[in-house]
């Protein structure tokens, strides 16, 4: 992972993060272009977590919006209840999250495609229920006055963070084995995989990162209400990942940023946003069904990987 292209992206990466820092220090861009950065980062943790569960694994999960509303109330419990720091409350609730999953995961991941998805759905809204029949935070009015600690910096390096880790997770031998659960659940079995393991790995890891994405956005927008974390804000995200492409990072990560600042700049219009939603369905579907650079990351090392064993069965032969 770490070779040439790994530092070169790096390096462009801290150098976008300073002209922006830099910007904003200078007072170039005002509010609204911050809100939207902070808006894209935290839409790219989403995006890339959950890819990591359906592109790369291969299930049908919609319920992400259910261990990010964990992570959001989590944290802002930690910082508004407690005096927590922004980096504990941002633990605390990713810890969270990430034991929801495994919880979840452990009974549905034998589940597969609609039922997986029915499943996930569900848990979603049992979720956002809790929230909303729970007096202590807030219940349907939500939690209010919470700190604004979520700032372009924090944004930022957790999103860098977030790529990396999922980066090296999918380039791993957990990854391949990922991808072979994708491919063919059965020939994954027959050769020694552990298919619900797998699933559940994914599961947790992409809850993880979610409630992270939680946790920003409650320490960002002062206010959170079981409202925000419904049905819809679970089928935007997969949105993001199927505009981008199942199995590709770029992918998810350009189609995130183009469908935040396409609906960030629609906000007079919000009748329109299911409207736009199907539309971007239906035309990825019929003129572009892999996404934007749908699978091809996952492909070249899949035949990458393929070619590096070939060869080296060739040589000791």
């Amino acid at each position: 992972m770490f070779n040439k292209k790994f530092f070169l992206y790096l390096v462009l990466s801290l150098v976008f993060y300073g002209v922006v820092q830099f910007l904003i220090t200078g007072m170039w861009l005002n509010d609204f272009y911050v809100d939207t950065l902070v808006l894209i980062g935290i839409n790219i943790i989403l995006a890339v977590s959950l890819n990591l569960i359906n592109g790369f694994t291969g299930q049908f999960s919609i319920g992400h919006a259910g261990f990010m509303s964990i992570g959001a109330y989590v944290s802002a419990i930690m910082t508004y209840n407690f005096q927590m720091s922004f980096p504990v409350a941002l633990l605390a609730g990713c810890v969270a999250a990430a034991l929801a999953g495994l919880v979840i995961g452990l009974p549905t991941l034998r589940l597969k495609g609609d039922y997986l998805a029915i499943a996930t759905l569900g848990f979603g809204e049992i979720i956002r229920i809790v929230w909303l029949n729970t007096e202590y935070v807030g219940g349907a009015s939500g939690m209010n006055g919470i700190d604004k600690l979520t700032n372009w910096t924090w944004t930022f390096f957790l999103v860098l963070i977030t790529i990396l880790v999922i980066q090296n997770i999918v380039k791993s031998t957990h990854g391949r084995a990922m991808i072979s659960v994708r491919e063919n659940e059965i020939a994954a079995e027959a050769m020694g995989v552990n298919v619900t393991k797998y699933k559940v790995y994914a599961f947790v890891v992409g809850a993880f990162f979610a409630g992270l994405a939680g946790g920003l956005t409650a320490h960002y927008f002062y206010i959170i209400q079981p409202t925000s974390f419904n049905f819809m804000k679970s089928f935007e995200i997969l949105v993001f990942v199927v505009l981008g492409g199942l199995g590709s990072t770029g992918g998810v990560v350009l189609g995130t940023i183009l469908l935040t600042l396409l609906f960030t700049y629609l906000q007079e219009y919000p009748e329109l946003r299911m409207i736009i939603y199907s539309l971007i369905l239906i035309f990825t579907m019929i003129f572009r069904p892999q996404g934007l650079l749908g699978g091809f990351s996952a492909k070249k090392m899949v035949k990458k990987g393929g070619s590096s064993q070939d060869g080296s069965s060739t040589t000791s032969a």
